[in-house]
């Protein structure tokens, strides 16, 4: 059985989540494999302007906003299995 949301076929519970909540889960949690710290800094800044973002639109009354970032703000605390295994840490480091 196939799974479309909003036209785009979701390949796994992962991508689903994202097409559904439109949620990038690699922005916020981290990209599985190595990534530069010029790389990091960048993908950290830009999650946190979509995570403030958010946030504004939730306290504005955009419900789905507001539980977007709780879900984006989780995913900042989540450190992939294989990751952590190496030591590695993942995240944008602000607290909500």
């Amino acid at each position: 059985m196939r799974t479309f949301v909003a036209g785009q076929e979701a390949h796994g519970d992962s991508e689903f989540a994202e097409l559904a909540l439109g949620i990038d889960v690699e922005l916020f949690r981290g990209p599985l494999g190595r990534e530069t710290a010029k790389e990091r800094r960048a993908r950290k800044d830009v999650a946190r302007e979509i995570l403030r973002d958010l946030r504004e639109m939730g306290e504005a009354g955009d419900e789905v906003a507001g539980w977007d970032a709780l879900y984006a703000d989780s995913l900042t605390r989540t450190v992939p299995f294989l990751r952590a295994a190496r030591g590695h840490r993942s995240g944008t480091g602000e607290a909500a």
